[in-house]
Parts: structure tokens; C-alpha cells; sequence
């Protein structure tokens, strides 16, 4: 029972960081997995739909702006890992988890730069991560459309800043990250 862990969300300026865990079935092969990046957005959808069917397991942790604003994003990425990895209703014999940093995990766990090209298991992580975190920033463009979030997703592009130094930040912003505290001290002056 190999659990492939990744994230979605470690560079954005708002919203949520998701990781994900999947158990796959070795005798239910999903065709087309790979990493998420290297995928556009009607392929995702389609192969986290046969993730959802095939996977023996697949679980979704975050972390949310506020926790990232209090541990920093690389503590708010594991803490989202090991939520993932702990809410398997199948416990994993080994964990595989994209990246080098170990999430210190109470399973036999290996870290594997470039996992989520490499390692189906990841790969099928690096979607589910992706899907739920784009999905999730659609919804928050209904909540807050000043900031246009279903374009950009929350990512730090030139539209997302300016809608920043237009409105300031909203609570779904990252406090801590240095775009959106420059945007914090303009919108106060």
C-alpha cells in the first residue's frame, strides 16, 4: 500500500494550501498521470475523476492563510501532508512524498525530487491537489470578485497585484508574504 503525497498552493498570495495523498490500485492503472503542471486544466478534471473512481484511498489535507501567516509555508506545506496522509481510511506500508523534505510522518516514508513526474502515485497527489485548490479558488472568485480570483488562482500575477494595490488584502491573503504586506502598508497610506 504505497501512498503518493504533493501539494498545490506553496506560491500563491491567497487561499489555502492543499495536499493530497492517494493510494493507487496496482491492478486499476489510471492512463495519462503526471505531474499536474504539465497538464492543462480539461485533463485534470478528467483524470481526477478516474482517481476518484480507481484509487484505493485518496485523501485531501490544508492549510489554511492564517496557519501559513503562523508557521511559515514550508511548516503549513508538511502539516497539510501529514493531515492528507493521516486521513487515509487505508494505512499506507510506505509513503512517497514529492520533494526533499520529509513531512515526519509515523509511516516508512521516502522523499523523491520530482516525484510527481516520476511516481505514479504522486502524480495522482499532484492532481487531486491541484483540482481541489482550483475549484476552491473558483468558489472564493464568487466571494470576492474585486480580486478576480478565477484567473489567477491567487498566484502573484501583474492582475492579482494590481487588484492588491486597488483593495488591499482580503482574509484569504498570505499576511506574511512580502506582496501582500507591501499592498497592506499602500492601502493604509
Amino acid at each position: 500500500m504505497i501512498a503518493g503525497v504533493d501539494e498545490a498552493g506553496r506560491g500563491p498570495l491567497a487561499g489555502a494550501l492543499f495536499a493530497a495523498a492517494v493510494i493507487l490500485d496496482v491492478n486499476n492503472p489510471i492512463e495519462g498521470l503526471a505531474d499536474s503542471k504539465k497538464l492543462n486544466a480539461n485533463q485534470r478534471e478528467r483524470l481526477f475523476e478516474l482517481i476518484q473512481e480507481k484509487a484505493l484511498s485518496w485523501c485531501v489535507g490544508r492549510a489554511e492563510a492564517k496557519e501559513i501567516d503562523q508557521i511559515n509555508i514550508l511548516q503549513a506545506t508538511l502539516l497539510a501532508m501529514r493531515r492528507a496522509v493521516e486521513g487515509l481510511h487505508i494505512m499506507p506500508t510506505l509513503v512517497l512524498v514529492d520533494g526533499n523534505t520529509n513531512p515526519n510522518l509515523n509511516f516508512n516514508t521516502q522523499t523523491i525530487i520530482k516525484g510527481d513526474a516520476t511516481v505514479p502515485a504522486i502524480s495522482a497527489a499532484s492532481i487531486v491537489a491541484k483540482v481541489l485548490r482550483d475549484r476552491e479558488m473558483l468558489r472564493l472568485d464568487k466571494e470576492f470578485p474585486e480580486y478576480q480570483f478565477a484567473k489567477h488562482k491567487g498566484y502573484g500575477t501583474a492582475l492579482h497585484l494590481q487588484m492588491l494595490q486597488q483593495y488591499g488584502p482580503c482574509i484569504i491573503h498570505r499576511q506574511s508574504f512580502a506582496p501582500v504586506l507591501l499592498a497592506a502598508k499602500t492601502a493604509l497610506s
